[in-house]
């Protein structure tokens, strides 16, 4: 049975009991950035800090017909200037979420890594998309499939528990984490296999904490409990996986694709291991997926929030 945006929609609710999150919109100078941010504004997700050229937002206003007169605007003369001038905020406490508008993801990132200025933490910066799969019970979690291009196995290490985080601000106390490959065993001559057993040891060892690892699981044998029945794979993580940890960004991006294009899933997008979540959007995505990111983001701060500052997600 199709579920259609079932899982964002049980997100939007929660996001209802909790105050729109002050966040900075860089540069959101076209029709679809400045919507997005104003739509999620609209349904009380965030309280958006419009932060670009002022002619160039207004102009997109104007011709989108959204009213901006409320909105607080910080005038930035161009894209680069917009990306230090949304990160300064977050600095200086006035922002708690992060929002990409018209500019490259490079040039935002590029602003958040930099040593001395930007949002830097101990962890390293990856990229989750929340999943909403029809044919799916639960939304799910890829990672990455967007910043780290082919993480070593220490990247890997960050990459999961910022997704293991992520999922504990989702409300899912101990999710399990499928280390992806072609294949469900170890092989000597495929470097995602050792990786992943080595990635389970570690969580055996208390290195990532908070979730339950298997791996190397193929696809079908870690979402299909029938297939990892066939397979005989005996795992608490096996056909119910609620993280899909994938090899590299190549892997990660075709397989976030496949669900949109092939499963008609929509994707919310979000950078963790900064100082606060990171939304990014995609000209491409429906309404509901900029919806479904916004509320994953504001999900993810209060969290933090609650939690303690000190956690980095």
């Amino acid at each position: 049975m199709k579920r259609q945006h079932e899982k964002y929609q049980r997100l939007l609710d929660r996001c209802k009991t909790i105050p729109p999150t002050p966040t900075a919109v860089a540069h959101p100078c076209d029709v679809s950035s400045l919507k997005g941010a104003v739509e999620a504004a609209e349904l009380g997700l965030i309280a958006p800090i419009l932060v670009g050229p002022r002619e160039k937002i207004a102009a997109a206003a104007k011709e989108s017909g959204i009213d901006i007169s409320s909105r607080e605007i910080v005038d930035a003369p161009h894209s680069h200037a917009s990306a230090e001038a949304a990160v300064r905020l977050v600095r200086e406490g006035k922002a708690d979420l992060l929002m990409k508008g018209s500019l490259h993801t490079d040039e935002l990132l590029g602003a958040v890594v930099v040593r001395d200025t930007g949002l830097r933490t101990s962890r390293r910066i990856s990229h989750c998309f929340v999943m909403d799969v029809p044919t799916l019970e639960q939304a799910i979690i890829i990672t990455d499939a967007a910043v780290n291009i082919f993480p070593t196995l220490e990247d890997k290490v960050h990459i999961i528990q910022n997704a293991i985080d992520l999922a504990h601000a989702l409300g899912i106390a101990k999710p399990r984490v499928a280390i992806l490959s072609a294949m469900e065993t170890v092989n000597p001559k495929v470097q995602s296999t050792i990786e992943a057993g080595a990635l389970c040891k570690m969580a055996d060892r208390g290195q990532i904490t908070g979730g339950i690892l298997d791996g190397p699981l193929a696809l079908d044998n870690a979402i299909n409990l029938t297939a990892a029945k066939i397979k005989k794979i005996e795992s608490p993580v096996a056909g119910q996986a609620d993280i899909l940890v994938v090899p590299d960004l190549e892997a990660g991006n075709m397989l976030a694709k496949s669900l949109s294009f092939l499963a008609d899933a929509d994707s919310a997008g979000i950078v963790l291991g900064a100082r606060v979540p990171i939304i990014l959007t995609s000209r491409a995505d429906s309404v509901m997926s900029r919806l479904a990111s916004c509320a994953v983001a504001a999900l993810v701060a209060n969290y933090r929030s609650d939690a303690g500052a000190g956690m980095a997600v």
